[in-house]
């Protein structure tokens, strides 16, 4: 995904990816040819869901610390690989030397900058396919997820503006754990289901930090806490009832919590599987057919070989009203 090329002499048996590769590794491969793994993608206390479904990575040799700590060129080499897949963590020119370094090929691979449906991260996953002979898994995965994208778009795409209620996200992780200020504009999992987001009068995109007043003059019909950020949420509530009592949703019932698809770059399976709970929460009608636990299970079993929603809920709180 960098423009290299790389010649593979023979067919590859022993893996290890590195940085946000591993998250779509294991979409195609589970754990199999892996020989290595960096210490920060083994703790399966975390909310990311293809370390949650992969336990044995707990028993890999260690090739590092993990991000933000480069790799360890003698732990690469002590491990034998036959190839590095690098995901968005190192430049160019830190994995030409590691390249250099280990004699070992390096390649690079995104999950690309769109939380869901990403171009970028569809190559990746094609490239990886090459490389360990799963092409028909990698095109499995694409298929699966552009026919989420074209269900979400079907059940949306007709309803008219004056209809749908208008959202806010809050507490969104970004490099850390956030409170009600921190959000997204432009949100790929909003899009996709074309909804209202109060952020896009910003006319920014990617993480935003608001300022509290501004959410007030919003007003949104529905506020939704990313439950990574939710006890930051309780706490200022308890702090400052007076604030979030004069928000509407507050008052009428309407504030949800979503899992926290942001851990280590964005878990995709957990962002479309919140795309289906936003979706009934904002269109109960057009969803109606729709069980969000069952999907989020079908979106976890397809791509990370587990159900995993009970996991997620039990350590954060799953899709579920909130009362601050």
């Amino acid at each position: 995904m960098a423009g290299r090329s790389i010649v593979l002499e023979k067919p590859v048996e022993r893996v290890v990816a590195i940085g946000s590769a591993l998250r779509i590794y294991t979409y195609i491969n589970g754990t199999e040819k892996l020989v290595g793994v960096e210490k920060g993608q083994q703790s399966a206390e975390t909310g990311r869901p293809y370390i949650i479904a992969n336990p044995e990575l707990e028993k890999l040799p260690l090739v590092g610390e993990g991000f933000p700590a480069s790799p360890d060129p003698e732990l690469l080499i002590k491990v034998n690989p036959d190839i590095i897949i690098a995901g968005d963590i190192l430049d160019v020119a830190e994995i030409e030397e590691i390249e250099k370094k280990t004699g070992i090929p390096i390649v690079i691979v995104t999950t690309g900058t769109s939380a869901v449906f990403d171009e970028d991260m569809y190559k990746s996953l094609k490239i990886i396919g090459e490389i360990v002979g799963k092409e028909d898994r990698a095109e499995e995965l694409k298929e699966y997820m552009e026919a989420c994208k074209n269900e979400l778009l079907n059940l949306t795409k007709d309803i008219p503006e004056d209809k749908k209620p208008s959202i806010y996200i809050g507490g969104l992780s970004y490099k850390g754990i956030h409170g009600i200020e921190s959000t997204s504009g432009n949100s790929p999992i909003l899009n996709a289901i074309s909804a209202k987001n109060v952020v896009d009068g910003l006319v920014k995109t990617g993480s935003i930090m608001i300022d509290k007043e501004q959410l007030i003059e919003w007003d949104p019909d529905i506020l939704v806490i990313d439950e990574n950020g939710l006890n930051l949420v309780k706490e200022d509530y308890a702090k400052n009832p007076d604030y979030y009592n004069a928000l509407s949703a507050v008052r009428n019932g309407k504030v949800y919590g979503q899992l926290p698809y942001i851990s280590y770059y964005n878990n995709i399976e957990t962002a479309i599987a919140d795309a289906y709970f936003l979706g009934k929460i904002l269109y109960p009608n057009e969803f109606k057919d729709i069980d969000v636990i069952e999907k989020a299970d079908q979106i976890y079993t397809f791509m990370l070989g587990k159900p995993l929603y009970n996991i997620m809920a039990e350590r954060f709180g799953g899709y579920v009203k909130i009362d601050l």
